[in-house]
């Protein structure tokens, strides 16, 4: 393919959602992209939650953690470059530990990640010996080696059901803890509460942690009710690490992915996504002919670190390598390897 056909056709899906001067810019960078990935015999793995233009321009499998963490697994490139934030390039190198596993970005952290450390899954297990732990894959490599099992947003029920246990620790994130127990009708407390005594956690099914993503815990459900009013029929789909009461309040809750398809597979009037800004305008740039309302509080300030320009730069220098310290990776990787099973 040439430049002016890739540009044309980058143009096309782009031009309602991104400045026609940037989709110039972008489409020059990405086209460079492109080039060197080949040369380089590199995969590029792009999170749902990265930018418009780089979304539709560079990746060679686009998707949520679970697909990507699929496709990490199977791959037979040398590099692979994952266009998403830490935790989910270091569970491509667990997965793929003889690869070169690059980060466009210096940390690209997550408030999941950094709500919960590797000491506090041990002191849980130590409070409450013989629960299993299931660990949400927003970790990083340490705290998914101290998990029995990881899951995502889109198996997280399955998961825990997949435990015969009386009692489940789900890690780290309350809000989806939360909507997880409110699906398999589990009794959830959440012991990092002052208010919580220890003589509660007896009748306790499922502990939780008190971590939150900073772009999900935003949405309200006034926002819900704000937007109902003015469209009735619309088709609100919220993500589950949304608080329970605005999933309970929307229309469909899952993973990115799941909601994509939803969109791609009803007509609806008008469809509100609750998530992360970005993912909104690939929709909208996939789906053309769908009305996507907008409600963005804030883009995701780890997954904005994630660039074009860096992810030249990264590709071209190999910048940032990731590297999973072996001990810790084949622990990990039991865990990630189970989450991939169950699907």
């Amino acid at each position: 393919m040439s430049f002016d056909n890739f540009y044309a056709e980058l143009h096309e899906k782009l031009k309602n959602v991104v400045p026609e001067p940037e989709i110039q810019i972008k489409a020059e960078i990405a086209w460079e992209i492109n080039k060197l990935k080949a040369e380089k015999n590199a995969v590029i793995l792009g999170h749902n939650y990265m930018e418009a233009a780089l979304f539709h321009s560079i990746p060679d499998h686009v998707g949520d953690s679970l697909g990507l963490s699929r496709i990490a697994a199977q791959t037979d490139k040398d590099i692979i470059l994952f266009c998403g934030v830490r935790f989910m390039a270091e569970t491509a190198k667990i997965l793929n530990p003889e690869k070169t596993v690059l980060l466009p970005a210096k940390k690209a952290g997550c408030s999941l990640a950094e709500s919960i450390t590797a000491q506090d899954v041990r002191n849980l297990r130590k409070k409450f010996p013989g629960v299993p732990v299931v660990t949400y894959v927003n970790t990083y490599a340490d705290v998914k080696a101290e998990s029995d099992i990881c899951c995502t947003s889109g198996n997280a029920k399955a998961v825990v059901e997949s435990f015969k246990s009386d009692t489940i620790i789900f890690l780290p994130d309350e809000y989806l803890a939360g909507n997880v127990a409110r699906e398999t009708g589990k009794h959830i407390i959440f012991p990092t509460r002052k208010s919580v005594a220890d003589d509660t956690l007896l009748d306790a099914q499922m502990i939780g942690w008190h971590g939150r993503c900073e772009v999900h815990e935003q949405f309200s459900v006034k926002d819900i009710q704000d937007i109902r009013a003015q469209y009735p029929d619309v088709a609100i789909l919220a993500h589950p690490e949304c608080s329970p009461e605005v999933v309970a309040a929307s229309d469909y809750a899952n993973s990115t992915q799941a909601m994509i398809r939803y969109v791609e597979e009803t007509n609806a009037p008008q469809y509100l996504i609750l998530t992360e800004c970005a993912m909104g305008d690939n929709i909208a740039a996939a789906n053309p002919e769908k009305e996507m309302l907008r409600l963005c509080r804030v883009r995701c300030p780890h997954m904005n670190e994630i660039t074009l320009e860096d992810t030249l730069d990264s590709l071209q220098n190999d910048r940032y390598i990731i590297e999973v310290p072996e001990e810790i990776r084949v622990r990990a990787v039991k865990a990630v390897q189970r989450m991939i099973e169950i699907g």
